[in-house]
């Protein structure tokens, strides 16, 4: 117990409910990949005990924190956890802190970075392709190209892969340090991954309601980065 990292996850929060909300698909995966989940919530002193740091899916962003003036299309808006996940993860790039972002936390990683995302990519895109998939979370309905030096092309070592999907907003332009890890055949970006750093990864889909070998190595590599990480602080 004592070797296995400690995995920070954000959780989504309800205002009408004023409770946090957390799927058990991510503690799973983690703990299934050898990590010990713990719920993140909002505070101004960063989780030094982390060695490793799980941005999960949820709501909009505040389209003003990445500049821009909210389309009727945006949806609802969690200025909580805005704030601290923005805060967070900036904080978590100045200590080279590994980090994966899932579905709405890969656009926090870009926006953190200075990159801005799509309030709605079926008002300002041109894409036809269904993002929003009316099937089982497990199944995946659509699929993504890896792109050759990406972690997700060598974890995969093939072209495409099948992935779940459940987003109305995408990556627009990528934050600094930012590239392009996979896309879909319309040409959305689907991944993002960091030059500079050992481990930050941005996926659009939702790895962890996923069974297949592909989307559990996603966590097996991230749980062995941030195993890493915790002995070089050790």
């Amino acid at each position: 117990m004592k070797n296995k990292p400690i995995i920070g996850i954000t959780p989504d929060y309800s205002y009408d409910k004023r409770r946090f909300i957390l799927s058990e698909d991510y503690t799973n995966a983690i703990m299934q990949a050898g990590g010990i989940p713990v719920m993140l919530t909002p505070t101004e002193i960063f989780p030094d005990f982390a060695d490793g740091i799980l941005f999960s899916g949820g709501g909009d962003v505040d389209p003003l924190l990445f500049n821009e003036e909210p389309i009727r299309e945006s949806g609802e808006i969690s200025p909580l956890r805005d704030n601290f996940e923005l805060w967070l993860c900036k904080e978590a790039f100045l200590r080279q802190i590994p980090l994966l972002g899932i579905c709405r936390g890969m656009q926090i990683l870009n926006i953190a970075a200075n990159g801005s995302i799509y309030q709605d990519i079926a008002v300002q895109t041109d894409t036809t392709l269904k993002h929003n998939q009316n099937a089982p979370r497990f199944y995946g309905t659509h699929t993504v190209t890896p792109t050759p030096d990406s972690i997700l092309g060598k974890l995969w070592q093939e072209e495409k892969t099948t992935v779940n999907s459940f987003h109305h907003q995408a990556i627009n332009t990528l934050g600094k340090g930012f590239f392009v890890a996979a896309y879909s055949s319309d040409g959305l970006i689907e991944a993002i991954e960091q030059k500079a750093m050992p481990f930050v990864l941005g996926v659009q889909w939702h790895p962890e309601a996923m069974q297949q070998e592909k989307q559990k190595a996603v966590f097996t590599y991230f749980i062995k980065t941030a195993t890493e990480y915790k002995d070089r602080r050790i």
